[in-house]
């Protein structure tokens, strides 16, 4: 895509300690601390840059400070991640942001699950965290669905939600916390040109099932660069203006990644047989099929390289093996940094679709509110919500 050369902008969020007011340091990561907790400590005391957080408290929509960072630039890519605790998703997109690790004193765009975290059932990532890397791709980090710890915090005494998750209704915790997973995923898929779906290990499946949902349920929603035109046709009524919107529509391509698998679960036959079944769970949806409301002419961001690889397969499937303490140089089985290498680069040198017309980023933020609201306030979400809600498996 054509348009106005990008401005020089900084990578966010990647401080040195020396500019954390305060922050005591005692050698290489201060205190005989280890790298990874170290950058939680500082994180810690870093300033208002948590503010970029795309999702307020009460599930808003706020993009001002994230703002300054974009341009009118419309050659950009936009990768979003979804999926449950731990999986590793902060892992993989400071992977696709290019963070180097073995830099001393840089902290990563997004925090990494630290182990006194994972101890406590507790969570990192809030709302959606934006980060923009200087190759102008946009990423998009998400806190954990199916969270244990989302739903303890959004939870009163009585069992009601805290966070207003549908304008018109007051919602259990649990079935509030069911929805905002689905409105997260909704939302991504509406605009993001990529969205990398986490599962951990080769026998969870919620992460297809949520997929399959979106796919259900992502109806009505536009394609963020057509966003004006298809508003001004929602004044229109009946089934012309139905057949309009969904024209209007617009699916970003998912990718499923697999992290800590075993090498026994790395053997390509048991590979094959997951990608069989990921495609036999989702063969009723749009996601095994040619997606038709898209251009045929695919996005591909100038920073990235033309794949050398043409997938038939309308699905792609990655898998990550379980990070060891110590790599066996001769193991046959590729190691942990050699397969986030691995899809670092396919997943930026894939063609993913594009939106229906040239886009700034800036503009592209300023209508990703707008499909917000949008998901929050979908038909089709409510009559799913209305659904769960007298299916007797939430408290009312």
């Amino acid at each position: 895509m054509s348009g106005h050369e990008p401005s020089p902008s900084p990578k966010i969020l990647l401080a040195k300690p020396g500019i954390v007011t305060g922050t005591p340091s005692a050698g290489k990561f201060g205190r005989g601390a280890t790298a990874e907790e170290d950058s939680t400590q500082l994180r810690s005391r870093l300033p208002s840059v948590a503010s970029l957080n795309l999702l307020s408290d009460s599930w808003d929509f706020h993009f001002d400070r994230f703002l300054p960072f974009l341009t009118e630039n419309t050659d950009f890519t936009v990768i979003g991640v979804i999926g449950s605790p731990g999986v590793g998703k902060s892992t993989i997109m400071n992977q696709l942001y290019g963070f180097d690790s073995s830099s001393p004193g840089m902290l990563p765009p997004f925090t990494i699950q630290s182990e006194e975290i994972r101890a406590m059932a507790r969570h990192c990532s809030i709302g959606i965290e934006p980060r923009i890397s200087s190759e102008r791709i946009i990423l998009l980090d998400t806190q954990p669905v199916f969270s244990a710890s989302v739903l303890t915090e959004m939870m009163r005494p009585d069992g009601s939600s805290t966070i207003s998750v549908l304008s018109r209704e007051s919602l259990s915790a649990e079935l509030a916390h069911e929805l905002m997973g689905i409105q997260l995923a909704v939302f991504l898929a509406s605009i993001c040109h990529i969205l990398l779906v986490v599962s951990e290990g080769v026998d969870d499946d919620s992460m297809w099932h949520l997929m399959s949902t979106v796919d259900l349920l992502k109806h009505g929603i536009s394609d963020p660069s057509l966003l004006a035109s298809s508003l001004s046709q929602s004044s229109n009524s009946g089934h012309d203006n139905d057949n309009k919107v969904s024209e209007c529509e617009y699916m970003a391509t998912p990718v499923f990644v697999h992290t800590k698998l075993q090498d026994q679960e790395l053997t390509p036959k048991n590979c094959l047989q997951l990608r069989k079944a990921l495609k036999q769970y989702l063969k009723p949806t749009s996601f095994v099929k040619e997606n038709v409301r898209n251009k045929p002419d695919e996005h591909l961001s100038s920073s990235m390289v033309q794949g050398s690889h043409s997938d038939s397969d309308t699905l792609k499937l990655f898998t990550i093996p379980f990070k060891k303490k110590e790599e066996n140089p001769r193991a046959q089985i590729e190691s942990y940094i050699s397969a986030l290498w691995k899809l670092r680069d396919q997943i930026l040198s894939m063609k993913s679709p594009s939106f229906r017309r040239p886009v700034s980023e800036r503009e592209w933020l300023k209508n990703s509110a707008k499909i917000w609201e949008q998901v929050k306030n979908s038909p089709t979400i409510y009559e799913y919500y209305k659904t769960l809600q007298h299916s007797g498996m939430y408290r009312i």
